[in-house]
C-alpha cells in the first residue's frame, strides 16, 4: 500500500512561538490576549465550539496548531449577512468550512420531513441556529466576506456530498457540493493528512488552484483537464494514466435516469479502498469534479497524537452555563478507534471514514481515561463508552496487507465474514482489563453499538464484555428479521442473534446479572415488504419486545441504501437493473411500517387493522395472546387512571436518528 508523510514530520510554521491557546479563540479580544494580530486559518463551523476531539472544529484546529499555525474558530454565526464571518479578520491562508459534526439536514429534519424541535450540538440544545446546507450558505457568506481568500470545505456534509447525489428533502438528484459552494478545494473523509500538507503548502506561497495533487481532496476543472497535462505544466513527470481514472455518468445522466445513478452508485463504492482506489471524475455540465483517491489511513501513533493534542476538553467558556447535549452525551466517552469495514448500506461511516480501522494504542486511551478523571468535572468514576463507529472492532484487519491493498470488497463481514480478516479480540479484553485498573475507575461501560455477528467469534469477549461492561442493558441492531431486507442492508441473519443471545445470557446467568438485549430496527428500509414488516411484528411479539422509539429509514447522501430508495435498483449487483428493491416511499406505508414496529401502541391499532384485513391476515386481529392487535379500540380513560404515569415495559428499545 502507498506509505504517506507522518504527520509530525512536518517542520512547523514560524506562528509556533505564540505556544499553545487554553482555547481557540472566538473573538478579537481572544486573539489580542494571545499576542495574535492576525489568524492563519479561521474555522466556521455551524455546531459549538467545545474543545475535545470527538468534535471537529477542536480536532482539525489543534491538529494545525501543533504545527504552528493560529487557528481561530467562528462557531454558529447568524448567516443573514456576511458581518459575523469578519469578527477575527481575514485569515492569512483560508477559510475552513464545515456545516458540523452531521449533515445540516440530517440534523434539522426528521425522517418524515419536519424541522427538529431541538439541536443537540447548540447550547441548550437551541433550534435553528444553523441554515439548511450550511457548507454551501457558510462558504457563500466566507467569499462575501473576504472576496479572494481561498475556501476549503470538508466535514461530513461536504465528505457526502462530494458527487452528484440523491437529496432525501428535496427529493431531487443534486450537484456535487463542490460547484454550489463554489469552494476552491473539498477534503473528505478523515482529512488530517490533506489538512496538513494544504496549509503547509499555501503558506509556503502554493496557490490553491496549483494544488491538485493531495489525495482525499475533490476540485472543479475543466471539462478535459488531466492530470498528466497539469504535471507537465508544472514541469513534472506525469504520474496518472487514463487507466487510473473512473469516469462516472455524469450529473446531467443521472438526475434523470435512475439505472444510470445506480450504475455510479456501484462505480463510485468500489473505490473506496486507498490501496487501490483510482481517481473518480463526474462531468457537470462543461467543468468535471475531479475526486483524487481516499486518504491512507492514520498509524496508531497519528491516531495517539491526534487525540493527545492539548484539548481543554469542555465547550468554550463563552456558552457559560448553557447545557450543549451532545457534549453530555461524550463527556465521559472515549473515540478508541475509527473506520468501519461492515459495509451496511444504510451507513455514511464508510464513505466518509473509509473500511480500514485504525486503533490508538492501549497507553493512549489510558491516559485519557486519567485525564477524563483529573480534568473532566462531574466525573463519578464512570466510563460511558470504549468504542467507536463500533464497539469491538479494535484493532482488527486483514490477515495480509497485500490481499487488503488489492480488495473490493464493500464488506469484510457480508455475506459472510472473510477468511482473510482477524476476528481475535484479545487486544481489546486486555484493553478493558487494564481500563477497570485505573485507579478512580469505579466501572467502564460499552455504549457503542456491538456488532455480534464478530463477537460470537470471540466468547471470552462476550463473557468479559457481559460480566463486567453491560450495565443491564446492551444495544445491539439486527435491523430485521427477513431475508429479502437483510439482503438489501448487507446485515447477517437471525440465526447469528441466536447464537450472540445464548452466548449473552449464559455469560449473564454464570455472573449472576439479569442483563437484557436491546435490539435495534429500521422501519421502510428500501427492500422492506408489508409482509415484511409484519413478519418483523410477531417475532417482537414472540419475543416479548414493546419498542418505545423506532427509527424509519432515512436516506442519507450517498449510502448505498439512499440509491437503492432513489432508484428502486440493486447497485450491489454487477447489473443494478437486474434486481427490482421495493421502496416504502409514500408517506402511509412509511407510517404503517413504523407503526408495525409498535404494534402495541394503541394509536396504531386502527391503521394495522386495515393494513391486515388488507393482506389477508385478519386473523391477527383478536383479543387472544396469538393476536397482534385487538378488536377493540380504547377510549377515555376511567377516573382512577386520569394523571397516572405510564411505565414503560422493562424491554424498550430507543434509537437514536
Amino acid at each position: 500500500m502507498t506509505t504517506a508523510k507522518l504527520l509530525t514530520s512536518y517542520r512547523k510554521f514560524w506562528a509556533q512561538r505564540f505556544g499553545t491557546a487554553p482555547f481557540l479563540p472566538m473573538s478579537r479580544a481572544e486573539m489580542e490576549a494571545l499576542g495574535w494580530d492576525s489568524c492563519d486559518v479561521i474555522v466556521v463551523t455551524g455546531d459549538a465550539y467545545i474543545d475535545h476531539p470527538s468534535f471537529g472544529m477542536a480536532l482539525i484546529g489543534r491538529l494545525l496548531e501543533a504545527q504552528g499555525f493560529r487557528v481561530g474558530i467562528v462557531s454558529q454565526p447568524d448567516w443573514q449577512s456576511s458581518e459575523p464571518f469578519r469578527a477575527l479578520g481575514k485569515p492569512n491562508l483560508f477559510f475552513g468550512v464545515t456545516a458540523g459534526n452531521m449533515d445540516s439536514m440530517v440534523n434539522r429534519y426528521t425522517a418524515d420531513r419536519k424541522i427538529r424541535s431541538d439541536d443537540a450540538y447548540t447550547p441548550n440544545a437551541e433550534a435553528n441556529r444553523r441554515p439548511d446546507r450550511a457548507t454551501v450558505v457558510y462558504a457563500q457568506r466566507c467569499r462575501e466576506a473576504f472576496p479572494g481568500v481561498p475556501v476549503v470545505i470538508g466535514g461530513i456534509e461536504a465528505s457526502l456530498r462530494r458527487i452528484a447525489h440523491y437529496d432525501y428533502w428535496s427529493d431531487t438528484v443534486r450537484r456535487s457540493i463542490l460547484p454550489d459552494s463554489k469552494a476552491d478545494l473539498l477534503l473528505f473523509g478523515n482529512a488530517e493528512r490533506a489538512l496538513v500538507e494544504l496549509t503547509h503548502r499555501l503558506a509556503r506561497g502554493e496557490k490553491v488552484g496549483d494544488i491538485r495533487d493531495l489525495r482525499g481532496t475533490a476540485f472543479m476543472a475543466p471539462h478535459g483537464w488531466t492530470p498528466e497535462a497539469w504535471k507537465v505544466s508544472r514541469g513534472d513527470t506525469p504520474a496518472v494514466r487514463e487507466d487510473a481514472v473512473i469516469r462516472l455518468p455524469a450529473y446531467e445522466e443521472v438526475k434523470d435516469d435512475p439505472a444510470r445513478y445506480a450504475e455510479a452508485s456501484r462505480a463510485f463504492h468500489l473505490e473506496s479502498n486507498p490501496g487501490n482506489a483510482r481517481c473518480i471524475v463526474q462531468a457537470h455540465g462543461s467543468r468535471d469534479v475531479w475526486l483524487n483517491p481516499p486518504p491512507m489511513p492514520l498509524t496508531t501513533p497519528e491516531m495517539d497524537h491526534v487525540f493527545g493534542l492539548p484539548y481543554a476538553r469542555a465547550p468554550h467558556p463563552s456558552y457559560g452555563n448553557a447545557k450543549i447535549p451532545a457534549w453530555e452525551m461524550i463527556r465521559f466517552s472515549i473515540n478508541i478507534m475509527r473506520g468501519c469495514f461492515g459495509g451496511c448500506t444504510f451507513c455514511s461511516i464508510t464513505e466518509h471514514e473509509g473500511r480500514i480501522i485504525q486503533s490508538r494504542s492501549e497507553a493512549s486511551i489510558l491516559h485519557e481515561i486519567e485525564a477524563i478523571r483529573d480534568k473532566t468535572p462531574g466525573f463519578t468514576g464512570i466510563i460511558s463508552d470504549l468504542g467507536g463507529p463500533t464497539a469491538n472492532m479494535y484493532r482488527l484487519a486483514c490477515k495480509d496487507a497485500k490481499i487488503e491493498a488489492a480488495c473490493r470488497r464493500l464488506s469484510c463481514v457480508y455475506p459472510d465474514i472473510c477468511p482473510n480478516m482477524n476476528t481475535d479480540h484479545s487486544a481489546l479484553i486486555h484493553l478493558y482489563r487494564e481500563a477497570r485498573r485505573v485507579p478512580g475507575v469505579k466501572k467502564v461501560l460499552i455504549g457503542s453499538g456491538l456488532r455480534y455477528d464478530l463477537a460470537v467469534r470471540s466468547p471470552e469477549y462476550v463473557k468479559e464484555l457481559v460480566t463486567h461492561h453491560v450495565g443491564g442493558y446492551l444495544k445491539i441492531a439486527p435491523e430485521h428479521t427477513e431475508a429479502g431486507p437483510l439482503s438489501k442492508m448487507m446485515k447477517p441473519g437471525m440465526e447469528t442473534y441466536e447464537k450472540f443471545k445464548r452466548l449473552f445470557e449464559t455469560a449473564s446467568k454464570a455472573a449472576g446479572k439479569e442483563q437484557y438485549l436491546i435490539p435495534y430496527f429500521i422501519a421502510a428500509h428500501p427492500g422492506t415488504t408489508d409482509e415484511d414488516m409484519l413478519e418483523l411484528a410477531l417475532w417482537l411479539k414472540r419475543n416479548g419486545f414493546r419498542l418505545d422509539q423506532v427509527q424509519t429509514f432515512l436516506p442519507t447522501p450517498l449510502a448505498i441504501a439512499t440509491a437503492m430508495w432513489h432508484t428502486e435498483k440493486n447497485p450491489l449487483k454487477r447489473d443494478p437493473g437486474s434486481d427490482h428493491v421495493a421502496v416504502a416511499r409514500g408517506g402511509r406505508q412509511r407510517k404503517l411500517h413504523k407503526a408495525l414496529l409498535r404494534y402495541h401502541a394503541p394509536e396504531n391499532w386502527p391503521l394495522l387493522r386495515e393494513a391486515l384485513k388488507r393482506m389477508g391476515r385478519a386473523d391477527l386481529i383478536g383479543n387472544g395472546k396469538k393476536h397482534l392487535v385487538p378488536t377493540w379500540q380504547p377510549t377515555e380513560p376511567k377516573p382512577s387512571q386520569r394523571g397516572t404515569k405510564s411505565v414503560k415495559p422493562l424491554r424498550s428499545s430507543a434509537r437514536k436518528h
